[in-house]
């Protein structure tokens, strides 16, 4: 009872951190679960169906302030979905170590990308013509390179689904630096994108038998609490300090990809 007593409130801490920032942390909460005793296949199922809710709870509170992009939404995760597909299927050409690696020195990028002061342009970009998208959403006008968009969603896909995680690290220095989006709506539109892949991952694994109601349900309850709390603070928070956020615990998340990759080795 003490043991989830206190997993519950690291994952409360989690869940309101990682909302604010907009990243899925469900590399954290594996690891958490695990290092609690929980068997990894039961662990993975877990943190999918917390990491769920988390996005869900904070979805409703970014999708009332406006700051849900739908538009981008829908294009980021079509083409993340495409090309974690692939990333997955040819996975098996790379060793497991060589992979985590690889990802966190990508993980480091996206982290040491968004410490660099960047200006907000107005209207959100004005640039037209071939290859350049211009939409309204939210009462805002976006202008999104294509050409850098796509290029960089596939490329995050791809290699997101060669390691196996959601790629939350990469959607918000995505929206941010690729598409010119405002930090708090890149936010929220990366919590949307995270709950539907948590979702989808969280079904297959529980059409395996690996969902256990008993653990998750408790966790789920807290978890909800997290992502709505994170999401109002996300709203009041000013868009630097977010970003400092978001790269601070990529950073963090790139450092314990290493560690993780050279103890897997040597174990």
């Amino acid at each position: 009872m003490l043991k989830l007593v206190v997993i519950c409130a690291i994952i409360f801490v989690l869940a309101v951190v990682m909302t604010m920032a907009g990243r899925g942390g469900g590399n954290f909460y594996v690891l958490l679960l695990v290092l609690s005793g929980i068997p990894m296949h039961q662990a993975a199922t877990t943190g999918q169906f917390i990491l769920f809710m988390t996005a869900l709870a904070a979805f409703f509170v970014f999708q009332k302030n406006k700051a849900v992009v739908w538009p981008l939404a829908i294009l980021i995760g079509t083409l993340t979905a495409s090309a974690a597909f692939a990333g997955g299927y040819f996975s098996h050409w790379f060793s497991g170590f060589t992979l985590k690696i690889i990802f966190s020195g990508l993980l480091a990028i996206a982290g040491g990308l968004m410490l660099l002061p960047i200006k907000e342009r107005g209207e959100h970009g004005t640039k037209k013509g071939f290859g350049y998208w211009r939409f309204e959403s939210g009462g805002q006008t976006y202008t999104v390179n294509l050409w850098v968009a796509v290029s960089v969603t596939l490329s995050a896909g791809f290699g997101s689904g060669m390691v196996g995680v959601s790629g939350g690290s990469f959607l918000v220095p995505l929206m941010v630096l690729a598409c010119g989006v405002p930090m708090r709506a890149a936010v929220g539109t990366a919590s949307t994108l995270i709950a539907s892949t948590a979702l989808m991952g969280f079904i297959g694994h529980t059409i395996q038998g690996d969902f256990s109601p008993a653990l998750a349900l408790p966790l789920a309850v807290v978890t909800i609490v997290g992502g709505f709390i994170g999401g109002k603070f996300a709203m009041k928070t000013k868009p630097k300090h977010l970003k400092l956020l978001f790269a601070y615990t990529t950073l963090l998340a790139a450092l314990f990809m290493v560690v993780n990759a050279f103890y897997s080795r040597v174990s």
